[in-house]
């Protein structure tokens, strides 16, 4: 922090999954409270992640944004995330001095960005804001393996496991499914014809 102008950190989740939307967050942590134990969100278990997410966001400034499959898919996944980490720093209380984003491409922000690869290991709010993203990812998905049984989603999150490749056979695409990605484009190719 430069006095009280606030430095931000950004991740996203969810770019792989044949489903569901990429996930982003942004994160401006109180210095004075930073919570113990962050890391990137992939080396954390389950628990872990749920705990440290109750934490940053009951001391932290946080804002999160959904890229759906509709915008996925009528743009491109790395023009999706783009806008995602975009519209989580907006989202931000206080616009940040400085945005710090996991990876190597930067979102239109209005404010100096830098991107870090490997950031979400190295940088305190952009691990802040892979765990925020993570967990909202993975509760949505939860919700959506509720809404549409059979499909799996709570467990695999979207990703193409074998279980979600059977259940594409038996139950077909949903509308939570990405037509922009190649194995579920070759499933409605069939009914296209």
């Amino acid at each position: 922090m430069a006095g009280d102008v606030p430095v931000a950190g950004a991740d996203e989740v969810g770019r792989g999954p044949w489903a569901g939307p990429v996930v982003a967050a942004a994160v401006i942590l109180d210095p004075d409270r930073v919570p113990n134990g962050l890391d990137d969100s992939k080396k954390l278990t389950a628990p872990q992640r749920e705990a440290l997410f109750d934490v940053i966001c009951a001391t932290a400034e946080v804002s999160v944004a959904f890229a759906p499959p509709a915008r996925i898919d009528g743009h491109n996944i790395r023009q999706a995330t783009l806008w995602a980490l975009s519209r989580a720093t907006a989202g931000l209380p206080r616009r940040p001095r400085l945005l710090l984003v996991d990876g190597n491409d930067l979102p239109p922000v209005s404010c100096v960005a830098r991107a870090i690869i490997g950031g979400d290991g190295l940088v305190a709010s952009i691990a802040a804001a892979s765990i925020v993203a993570k967990v909202t990812r993975d509760r949505l998905m939860a919700s959506l393996g509720l809404a549409h049984p059979g499909y799996g989603f709570e467990r695999h999150m979207g990703y193409g496991t074998p279980e979600h490749q059977q259940a594409l056979e038996t139950l077909g695409v949903c509308r939570h499914h990405r037509t922009s990605f190649a194995p579920i484009r070759a499933r409605l190719a069939p009914a296209a014809e």
